[in-house]
Parts: structure tokens; C-alpha cells; sequence
């Protein structure tokens, strides 16, 4: 189990005191704990009991319920009787001494901040674990800016700028997760077209020349043995869907949310296939297509390990969380900005491929999308591939 422990300055005498952290949101763990109260992600809660001014909280991996002091479990039983000051001495816990620090989030307009809404209202709230500050931005050097200078702590961005930035900084940042699979679709009113396969002899409309969308279609195109495919790039999805409109059968590569935009905007409009779909079908060495992943500087990660830590926790929770409570993280997306209308993002969002994978899973899957990337241009990737180091596969 992991136990959260936040630090404060300045109590008796300027000695540091022990917070035990908790959160007071029911009895309810959505793996087969016991009724009575709302799920948190993937992880469940109890109310804690006040000690004077400390309060209590452990997180359970291995499913217990913490009976009556505020223990967190992710999955069903019963934990028995703990008490609130047990030493962290405890067989299966590991102490997490949070210090309270602010944790400096930065993230891009679109699906990468669709997976970490539910944080930030959490965070809004008061009811997060962590301490933080957001900041959303719709231009990707933006973000990546802010981490090189110190400015942001913690940013999700596109997985192959992780690796930019890896090499920019000489090794100033590791990769934590994988925050979003593909969110990359073929759609067309052309029911001929159900795979890779079938573009042969085509003209695809997409966007992303010298970029990610380029790459992963001519490795998906030349994996399928697809040499007579024609790209013709635009420089903005809204343009291609105003195409679509003009006419629908038409061939066209598209990120969401503008797939659910085009096809509600049209109704001959089908997604035909899911560019990740294809490239699970063309490997064979556990790479995925890739979006999104999450970096942390490691000069926060070396002085604040707990604090990311707790955010890799709260992370997963939010994203989860964006998969099984559909409608209101939807209403959380509009309410944020990302999209307009809570309805368009309810249709888009289980679209997004929104994840968080972690440790050697992560590292597997990022480290062969990148192999493709480099292979087809090394600037893609900042010249060179990230070293082992830059995998950051701890929890």
C-alpha cells in the first residue's frame, strides 16, 4: 500500500508537522467494495477519523477496504481495523511525504486535457490530493517552453516533442505516461474503405506534413504493402471537414473531435478505421500509436518525488475516470473550453483514446513509436533517441 503524507512548516516552533492526507468522499470502491458513497476514478474512499489536527489516509493496492480511519482501496474486501498512526513500518506500505509543494500542470487544448479535467475540478474544488496550477494552451511550444524554462513543472504533450525535449534539455525530463493512444480516423461517406488496405489507388486528405500524421500514415501505407496512396495535406482540420461537406466521399484523415464535428455536420459521413487500430494490426513488438504523453522536469521529479507521485495517482484517476463517467466529464470538457458543447464532447470523448499507462508497459509502446519516428525523420524526435533514462517506469 502507499501512504500519503504531507509535511507543513511553521507548527511548534518552526518544527515540520505530518498532515496525513485523506479525502472524505463515502465508502464506495468501484472494484467490489462496499456501497455508499461515490467513485473516485479508480480509487475509493472512506471518511477518515480527526485526530486533533491530523488526519489519516492510506492507499490500498491490493483491494482493502481500510475500515474506519480513511484507508483508499482499489478493489473489494475488507482491510479490518488500522489505526490512524500506524508506522509506516507495515508490511506492503511505502510512505509518500508530500510536502505540499504546487505542482505546475501544463497540457494542450484537445484530448490531453479531456483525460485531466476531472483533476482539475478536483483541484478546483479543494479535494485533490496535490496542490495545483493549470495551465492549457492551444500551441504545443508553448507548453514546451514553459518546461524548458522552469516555468511548468509537470506538461502533456505530443509523445514525440517529449523526446525533442529530452534532447533540448540534454536530459532535463523524463516521460511518466502515456496520457493518449491515437486520435487519428479515416472517414469518408465510401463504404468501399474499412482499412489501410483499401486506399490503395486513393487520395487522402489529412493534415501534418513533416509531422506525426505523415509519418504514421506512410509507415501504416508501407506496412500494408499500399504503394500507390496519394497524400494531400492541408494545413488545418477545419478546412478538410468544410471539404467533406462539399463532398462526402471524399477520403480524409482526421483527429477528434473534428471526426464526431464532420460526421454530425453530415450524416453520410462513416468512420471508416482508427489509425491505432491499424497499427496494433501492423506490429508486433508491443509500440502503439501514440498522442500524448506526460513529461515531468527532473529537477522537480529529483526534489519533489512524492508530489509526482501523487500527481501520477490523481492522474490516472481522472483519466479513468474520463472513461467511465462519460457525461459528466463531458460537461466538465465544455465548461473548461476545450469544446463548445457538452454534447459533441459525450460523442467524442470515448473516441479519444484517453489512457494513462505507466512503468514498462509505458516504455514499450513509446519507445517503438519512436523507433518509427526516427526512422522516417530523426529531427522528429530532437536527432536522436532518448536513452534509457528517459523513461521514467517507477510508481
Amino acid at each position: 500500500m502507499i501512504r500519503a503524507v504531507r509535511r507543513q512548516r511553521g507548527h511548534s516552533g518552526g518544527r515540520k508537522r505530518k498532515e496525513i492526507l485523506y479525502e472524505e468522499t463515502g465508502n464506495l470502491c468501484n472494484d467490489g467494495g462496499s456501497a455508499g458513497g461515490r467513485t473516485v476514478g479508480r480509487v475509493c474512499s472512506r471518511k477518515g477519523e480527526r485526530r486533533g489536527r491530523h488526519r489519516s489516509v492510506v492507499f490500498c493496492r491490493d483491494g482493502r477496504d481500510g475500515g474506519r480511519h480513511g484507508f483508499f482501496g482499489r478493489g473489494g474486501g475488507s482491510c479490518g481495523r488500522h489505526n490512524a498512526d500506524t508506522e509506516a513500518s507495515d508490511a506492503g506500505e511505502t510512505v509518500l511525504d508530500y510536502d505540499g509543494t504546487t505542482i505546475r500542470v501544463g497540457s494542450l487544448k484537445g484530448p490531453t486535457t479531456m483525460g485531466l479535467v476531472n483533476l482539475m475540478k478536483a483541484s478546483e474544488e479543494g479535494t485533490s490530493q496535490g496542490s495545483y496550477e493549470f495551465t492549457m494552451a492551444s500551441d504545443p511550444s508553448e507548453i514546451v517552453a514553459s518546461v524548458a524554462s522552469g516555468d511548468l513543472d509537470i506538461a502533456m504533450i505530443p509523445a514525440n516533442l517529449a523526446a525533442t525535449l529530452y534532447n533540448k534539455t540534454k536530459g532535463g525530463v523524463s516521460v511518466i505516461d502515456i496520457n493518449t493512444l491515437g486520435v487519428l480516423y479515416c472517414i469518408t461517406a465510401d463504404e468501399s474503405i474499412t482499412s489501410v488496405k483499401d486506399l490503395a489507388g486513393k487520395t487522402v486528405l489529412t493534415t501534418g506534413q513533416g509531422a506525426t500524421p505523415e509519418y504514421a500514415m506512410n509507415y501504416l501505407l508501407d506496412a500494408n504493402g499500399v504503394t500507390d496512396c496519394t497524400l494531400e495535406f492541408h494545413s488545418e482540420a477545419s478546412e478538410i471537414a468544410a471539404l467533406l461537406q462539399e463532398d462526402p466521399s471524399k477520403i480524409a484523415v482526421l483527429p477528434q473531435p473534428f471526426v464526431t464535428v464532420a460526421e454530425a455536420q453530415n450524416d453520410q459521413l462513416k468512420t471508416a478505421f482508427s489509425l491505432t487500430d491499424e497499427w496494433d494490426k501492423a506490429t508486433d513488438n508491443g509500440s502503439r500509436f501514440l498522442t500524448g504523453a506526460t513529461i515531468v522536469r527532473n529537477a522537480f521529479l529529483e526534489e519533489h518525488p512524492d508530489a509526482a507521485t501523487v500527481f501520477m495517482q490523481e492522474h490516472e484517476e481522472s483519466a479513468d475516470k474520463a472513461n467511465t463517467d462519460v457525461e459528466g466529464t463531458a460537461a466538465l470538457v465544455a465548461e473548461y473550453g476545450i469544446i463548445e458543447k457538452a454534447p459533441v464532447a459525450e460523442k467524442a470523448l470515448p473516441y479519444c483514446n484517453i489512457v494513462c499507462i505507466t512503468g514498462e508497459d509505458m516504455k514499450t509502446a513509446l519507445s517503438g513509436y519512436l523507433d518509427v519516428l526516427y526512422e522516417a525523420d530523426p529531427a522528429s524526435v530532437g536527432g536522436t533517441l532518448p536513452g534509457e533514462e528517459f523513461y521514467y517506469t517507477r510508481k
